[in-house]
């Protein structure tokens, strides 16, 4: 490489530097000057309510309970071969 030929990339770069510093703070614009307004967050705490005592009683419907229709010969295994 010859001499004349590091100083013309020496050139190009600063050149598309400089070129590229104004284009992009005209393209983008000044962040200052243009602010945004962001909502506010309450911070997460430790504390829970307790839920409503209309709906979360003892007399509550417990939804997790095994719910059995027509007795004990009822079907356990609908894909077994032998029923």
């Amino acid at each position: 490489m010859k001499k004349k030929d590091l100083t013309l990339i020496v050139v190009v770069v600063i050149i598309s530097a400089a070129l590229s510093f104004f284009l992009s703070s005209f393209l983008f614009g000044d962040p200052e000057a243009d602010p945004i307004e962001v909502e506010i967050v309450e911070s997460i705490t430790d504390e829970f309510n307790n839920p409503s005592e209309d709906y979360f009683n003892e007399d509550s419907i417990n939804p997790t309970q095994l719910i059995r229709i027509g007795g004990d010969e009822g079907n356990i295994s609908p894909f077994s071969p032998g029923n």
